[in-house]
């Protein structure tokens, strides 16, 4: 079998792995569809033990409501719970996602989106389609295919997203100016040790875990995956955090770094877009 044999396999497979997801989801039966999203509010939070690990994020006891069946249920995040809970206060509302009819099989999230139609793998399965085309024009017509088929649709998506980009940023902006600062202490450092199989490298995380209470009197306590000179050393160091007040889990310790970051990010995307706009301008004038 030829190249253009397989070309047509690898179309053919990933082009029905994207009929069927789709067909799945027009019929309601994907993964998202059948999760139950509901919220839970915490009721405890307990202070990580120096030195612990941080993979299991802050020990919190949730409560939630099954809104099949009005059961309340008040759990743990012990062991596997989803996502991470890096930020925490008694009263924060979190998401909890679970299968239809089995609220014990809980998983936490940490924030309330709808979960979509299940179109995450049917669609990166159609771009394998879309990919193998392309691939197939570039080798029959010549390279300047390769550049617009790829470049060309990634500018467009680019070009698309750039307002929504700078809208997000301005707002950004806005939110860092209207930060509360209030003072905060480093109570934990946390550490988890990795270790490569292979070449015996060991590789060691550290996260500080700071606690603050905000003006309007919640204790939050949080992971600092960022902004510490000397993180190994921070435990007992009086820091000052900025937050957003109608969010804690939204904070900072550095306002200008941050402002700065975010500039740099935006005229990241600037550039990005205009490369690919460019290579994709190369490829039409190269037909």
């Amino acid at each position: 079998m030829g190249w253009h044999g397989y070309l047509v396999l690898w179309c053919g497979v990933f082009g029905t792995v994207a009929l069927a997801g789709y067909g799945r989801s027009l019929a309601g039966m994907t993964r998202a569809q059948r999760t139950v999203r509901t919220k839970g509010r915490i009721e405890r939070v307990d202070e990580p033990r120096h030195g612990s690990s941080p993979s299991n994020g802050i020990a919190v006891v949730v409560s939630f409501q099954d809104p099949a069946t009005g059961q309340e249920f008040t759990v743990t995040n012990d062991g596997e719970c989803g996502e991470r809970i890096s930020v925490a206060w008694t009263g924060r509302e979190i998401g909890v996602h679970y299968p239809r009819g089995r609220p014990h099989a809980f998983r936490f999230a940490n924030d309330f989106s709808e979960g979509g139609r299940g179109l995450g793998w049917p669609t990166f399965a159609l771009f394998l389609v879309y990919a193998g085309l392309v691939v197939v024009a570039a080798i029959d017509r010549g390279w300047p295919w390769a550049l617009l088929g790829f470049c060309g649709p990634w500018a467009l998506s680019g070009v698309y997203h750039l307002p929504g980009n700078v809208r997000d940023r301005n707002r950004r902006i806005d939110v860092l100016a209207a930060m509360a600062a209030v003072p905060g202490r480093v109570v934990a450092v946390l550490k988890s040790v990795t270790i490569d199989s292979d070449d015996g490298y060991t590789s060691t995380h550290l996260v500080p875990v700071l606690t603050f209470t905000t003006l309007d009197g919640r204790a939050v306590t949080a992971y600092c995956e960022s902004g510490l000179r000397d993180p190994a050393g921070s435990r007992g160091l009086d820091v000052t955090i900025h937050y957003a007040p109608d969010d804690p889990a939204n904070f900072v310790l550095d306002v200008e770094a941050e402002r700065r970051s975010w500039r740099w990010d935006m005229a990241a995307n600037v550039v990005g877009v205009l490369i690919v706009a460019t290579a994709a301008a190369v490829g039409v004038a190269a037909l």
